[in-house]
């Protein structure tokens, strides 16, 4: 399972944390450049000369004739001035230099420890199962430009939510790297954590949504709280015959599938705020320092995750709110590593 109790040294724990750390980054650039409207900016994915951005007046302007051919700018954005564009391409140039970023912060250290034979075969594997999920999640986010760029003014929801997934699973493999390499285990009584990989599952579903209610913007359909426009369950959802596949893909000109994806997606949250607080009441007393510090994380989190989609729901206007909607999304990531954390620190060797 594990990294065989091998002696890491303290560069390379503080390494493995700062990777995590920019995966985390990463996440959170590419929910500013989804509430920002500028993920479709750059119209090109140039791997080497897209590093550098415009840099005079004509190479903007080159920037901005490009992105008037998108349907993004005629249908939305006319009204653009070069400054508007400056601002969306500062985003997502931003979130894609990251990704540049990140790769060398792997791709070096791990060359030099792998010279020097300071990793062993386990860590090894852990880290290419990193970079491909992260070369994976690169990829997606093209795709999902590109879905964009053609008859569209904004992405698609469901390649969005796959590109979102992807950088989950990403962080999850990092996740449990860390600990292995912290060598997180229970060191008191065996303890039944059975339900513990239950409520890991609902809050991976519950990320899905996530990606779904920003592709579909399904935020801006029923900004009320705690009905949904004056009912639990929108009428929407109770006629049986709206329950078809093409208003699934109609996300755009039809109502039903935002409305269902955020009921779905409130639903699952009252699930993981109650499952969540029978986890702390149940083990709380009976399990580590290690593992009482990852609950209580995880028991404040979802609070916070919580009361920050209230208020985001609360305050929609023409739009998401930028600061409540990056809370919202940082926090929920922050609770999806802790519990893996507190998972593995129940585990046995």
């Amino acid at each position: 399972m594990t990294s065989n109790n091998y002696k890491f040294t303290r560069t390379i724990r503080i390494w493995l944390i700062i990777g995590l750390v920019m995966l985390i980054g990463q996440v959170i650039l590419g929910g500013i450049t989804r509430l920002t409207g500028s993920g479709l900016s750059i119209t090109r994915w140039d791997i080497v000369s897209g590093v550098i951005p415009p840099l005079d007046t004509q190479q903007w302007t080159d920037a901005f004739d490009l992105y008037k051919k998108t349907p993004q700018y005629h249908k939305i954005n006319s009204h653009f001035t070069l400054s508007d564009f400056k601002f969306i391409y500062f985003w997502e140039y931003f979130h894609r230099l990251w990704v540049r970023v990140l790769g060398f912060i792997f791709l070096i250290p791990f060359i030099l420890f792998l010279i020097r034979k300071k990793i062993n075969f386990y860590l090894i594997k852990r880290l290419f199962l990193v970079i491909f999920f992260t070369a994976l999640t690169a990829s997606a986010g093209w795709i999902m430009v590109k879905s964009g760029l053609t008859n569209r003014p904004w992405v698609n929801a469901y390649k969005l939510s796959l590109h979102f997934i992807l950088a989950t699973i990403s962080i999850g493999f990092m996740t449990k790297t860390l600990a292995d390499v912290y060598n997180y285990k229970n060191t008191l009584k065996k303890t039944n954590t059975k339900l513990i990989p239950v409520l890991i599952f609902i809050t991976f579903i519950q990320m899905l949504f996530a990606g779904l209610m920003a592709g579909m913007k399904a935020g801006l359909y029923f900004p009320s709280w705690p009905d949904m426009n004056g009912s639990f369950i929108p009428e929407v959802l109770t006629n049986t015959t709206h329950w078809t596949w093409l208003n699934l893909t109609n996300y755009d000109t039809y109502i039903f599938a935002p409305a269902l994806i955020q009921f779905t997606h409130r639903l699952l949250a009252y699930i993981l705020l109650v499952f969540t607080g029978y986890l702390y009441l149940r083990y709380r007393k009976s399990i580590s320092k290690l593992s009482q510090f990852w609950l209580n994380t995880i028991a404040i989190l979802i609070v916070l995750q919580l009361v920050l989609g209230i208020l985001t729901v609360l305050n929609v206007k023409v739009g998401i709110p930028l600061a409540y909607g990056v809370l919202h999304q940082l926090v929920g990531m922050l609770f999806f590593i802790s519990l893996l954390f507190f998972h593995f620190s129940l585990r046995k060797k």
